[in-house]
């Protein structure tokens, strides 16, 4: 689901609190992929200015024992097609070693997943949406952190974190806009895997500089339909879809209006809270998160993707 052209077609903007895409024939689909898992509620708090604050400084760190790897296929090939330019991420090393599988379950007992990505030795970041249904506004029941899934595994079993409290931008009782922008959470889960797995930093980017340096970024995601086991190379996926991350390189934020990020990667439910990726002075920083995609009514098919900024965590962090 390339969205490599679709910057040049014309956009709906967001106004007056609401989603103008529906004169486009467009609706906002949010990326959780469904799944199941029994209940454990984590404490939730509600981000609030000036009072609310997490341990961290932005900055990337990679445990001296862990190899570092610029390649996330592990030494394989991936099979681009043309449309879809997402590769399997194999590689166990960092920084795709901090990028996790968020598995979560709902109050009515639906297990669904999305992405999640250690910002710190026991924060994992994703969206408020795989925390919070959005329709009924009810929390989920039980979120598990798997970090590094290749294939269904990690790497240690005992390394399956449980989200003990989690910060949220949004319940989804705003407008559409506020909903959007505010569209993430902070998970802390009860191991610090971070110390082990290294973890990204961020960096609160204007867009301008992404915007005028298209296909610079890349982006991982725990997306429902990838990796196909179906398709020829890829038979050895055997877990499925949805279990082993899809990378891409050489995507691109492509506009910002009213505080939203466009961007091109390729994405699919699932791979909603996955980082958008930028490399400065050679170390990895998150510079926007996935989190939905605008698509066209009538035809279901994708017109581009959103993105949450990245600046709420400066205001986050404790040191800041």
């Amino acid at each position: 689901m390339s969205k490599k052209s679709v910057y040049k077609q014309s956009l709906a903007l967001f106004v007056t609190g609401l989603l103008s895409a529906i004169a486009l024939g467009g609706s906002v689909s949010v990326q959780a992929q469904t799944e199941s898992q029994p209940s454990s509620p984590p404490k939730f708090t509600e981000f609030k200015p000036g009072q609310t604050k997490i341990q961290g400084n932005g900055n990337p760190f990679k445990p001296s024992g862990l190899r570092q790897s610029q390649k996330p296929t592990g030494g394989r090939r991936g099979i681009p097609d043309g449309i879809d330019d997402r590769v399997p991420m194999l590689s166990r090393d960092y920084p795709w070693s901090t990028i996790g599988r968020v598995q979560g379950t709902t109050t009515d007992a639906k297990s669904y997943h999305c992405t999640g990505t250690l910002i710190a030795d026991d924060l994992v970041l994703t969206n408020a949406h795989c925390v919070i249904d959005p329709e009924t506004h009810q929390l989920s029941q039980k979120i598990l952190f798997l970090p590094n899934v290749i294939n269904g595994a990690v790497s240690n079993r005992r390394d399956v974190a449980q989200a003990v409290q989690i910060i949220y931008g949004t319940n989804f009782t705003g407008d559409n806009l506020s909903d959007q922008v505010n569209d993430w959470a902070i998970m802390k889960i009860d191991k610090p895997l971070g110390r082990k797995y290294g973890y990204l930093g961020w960096k609160s980017l204007p867009p301008t500089a992404f915007i005028n340096k298209k296909e610079k970024l890349f982006f991982v995601g725990y997306s429902g339909d990838f990796p196909d086991p179906s398709k020829k190379g890829y038979e050895y996926l055997s877990a499925g879809k949805g279990w082993t991350a899809g990378f891409q390189a050489g995507c691109s934020i492509v506009k910002e209006e009213n505080d939203i990020l466009y961007h091109d990667c390729d994405t699919a439910g699932g791979s909603s809270g996955g980082p958008i990726i930028g490399v400065i002075d050679g170390q990895p920083y998150i510079v926007a998160l996935n989190n939905a995609e605008l698509k066209n009514r009538r035809t279901n098919q994708d017109i581009i993707n959103l993105a949450v900024k990245i600046s709420f965590l400066d205001q986050l962090a404790a040191n800041r």
